[in-house]
This record gives C-alpha cells, sequence and structure tokens, in this order.
C-alpha cells in the first residue's frame, strides 16, 4: 500500500482554508476525483492559491470572497463564479456585496460579462434558497 507523501506547510496551511471557504464536500469531491494527470495541479492550486493567497491576513476572507468573484466573473469563468458564489456562504460576503462587485464588473469589464455573472449569481441564490426551505 502506497502512502500519502509528506506535504508542505503551504499545502496543509491552503487545505484548511480552502475547505474553510469551499466547504468539505467540494474539497472531498475534488480529491477524490484527483487522478495522476491532475493531482499536481490540485496540489499547485492548493499550495499556491488557498495556501499562499487566500491565506495571507491582509484582507479578511469576505474581501478575498468579493475580488475574486469580480475577477472570475470579468474573465467570464462562469463554473468558478458559481462556486465562489456558493461560498460566500462561507467567507462572510453578502449578496449585497455580490451585486456591488457585478456593477464594478459592468464599468470595468463590461456589461455583458456582469450580466452573465448576475444571471449564475442569482441561480446560485436561488438553489441555496430552495435548499433552506426544504
Amino acid at each position: 500500500m502506497s502512502e500519502d507523501p509528506p506535504r508542505s506547510q503551504l499545502y496543509r496551511q491552503g487545505m484548511v482554508t480552502r475547505r474553510m471557504v469551499l466547504g468539505d464536500e467540494h474539497v472531498d469531491r475534488a480529491q477524490s476525483a484527483s487522478t495522476s494527470f491532475d493531482g499536481p495541479f490540485q496540489e499547485l492550486i492548493t499550495e499556491a492559491a488557498w495556501g499562499s493567497v487566500w491565506s495571507r491576513p491582509n484582507w479578511s476572507k469576505r474581501e478575498r470572497s468579493i475580488v475574486t468573484i469580480a475577477l472570475l466573473a470579468a474573465l467570464g469563468h462562469d463554473e468558478e463564479v458559481a462556486m465562489h458564489v456558493r461560498a460566500t456562504a462561507n467567507t462572510g460576503a453578502t449578496r449585497e456585496d455580490v451585486g456591488e462587485a457585478m456593477l464594478h464588473v459592468a464599468i470595468y469589464a463590461g456589461v455583458p460579462a456582469a450580466n452573465r455573472a448576475i444571471r449564475i449569481a442569482k441561480q446560485v441564490f436561488e438553489t441555496l434558497d430552495a435548499g433552506k426551505a426544504a
């Protein structure tokens, strides 16, 4: 039986932060779907994005969440927008924060980008609300 290789401190911190922001269920699903092909990518994003950037003390998780959603919306990364809008339940970013971010996207990245991201955010919020009502 092979054992997992020892992980760096950045990886360990990144995993803590990743789980806090995205939730255990999401991270467990990503980890279980990981293969030898994308394993190095999973390690990279855990260390770089979650361990190096998201774990910095300078901004709160709420602030990072708002900026991340705006950037992803501006770049048209729809699946990631949805994932990070869902994560606002863990980061403290409010629906009003997401709406304000979309106004910035509209002005600085274009109305079509903001319109698409607003549609995605509304769908995510409707799904979250339906889950709370059930």
